[in-house]
């Protein structure tokens, strides 16, 4: 198996440039039209190989079934300025026709038990190879930028104690997680009212026009 990583990889790592390339257009097009745009930035990562060979061992997935049963292969993360524009890019993926959803998590309104939020959603695209077509699955995980902020700091302390954490620091770490949703409701909250307040000076503008 080692010897083909590379090869079993390479479309995973193709299918994650063509995805940065159409969500930045995505966002460069409500730039052009003068909109808000509900992404942020993009990133990206293709799952290490010991991180495979370690689910792989965990989740009991035989190699003839990785890329059927392994769904984060290849994952991308948007990050969205406001709690609103999570659900404005979940319908935005949902109306596109070059990809067929799998299964969707909503971990924003029902947060994991740690204090994770983030919406995930699974689908299979059709990469173009040199054989021919190839599909496969790729997660993209929509969140805030305060979601974000939460979940690379646990990830870095999870990494570091192995999840050992006494109640305490568990405690702490979700009342962190509701007080950055508390916080991400709040901006969203302001933008909102500055956005009624513009709109209603350009109408009131056109009136005197």
């Amino acid at each position: 198996m080692n010897d083909n990583w590379d090869q079993l990889l390479f479309p995973y790592q193709q299918a994650a440039k063509e995805w940065k390339v159409k969500l930045r257009g995505m966002r460069k097009e409500f730039q052009v039209r003068g909109e808000h745009s509900p992404i942020e930035f993009v990133t990206s990562r293709i799952k290490s190989i010991p991180s495979i060979e370690e689910k792989m061992e965990r989740r009991h997935i035989s190699v003839d079934r990785l890329t059927e049963d392994m769904e984060d292969l290849c994952g991308l993360r948007i990050m969205c300025p406001f709690l609103d524009d999570v659900y404005e890019v979940v319908q935005l993926l949902r109306r596109r026709n070059d990809v067929e959803i799998v299964s969707e998590r909503d971990y924003v309104n029902n947060e994991k038990e740690s204090g994770y939020r983030s919406y995930h959603i699974v689908f299979r695209y059709p990469l173009q190879m040199l054989a021919g077509e190839r599909t496969i699955l790729v997660e993209i995980q929509v969140r805030t930028l305060a979601m974000n902020f939460w979940a690379t700091l646990e990830h870095s302390l999870n990494y570091k104690h192995s999840g050992d954490f006494p109640a305490d620091v568990h405690k702490r770490l979700q009342d962190a997680s509701e007080t950055a949703f508390r916080l991400d409701e709040e901006m969203s909250q302001i933008h909102h009212e500055l956005s009624a307040t513009e709109a209603d000076e350009d109408q009131d503008h056109k009136g005197e026009q």
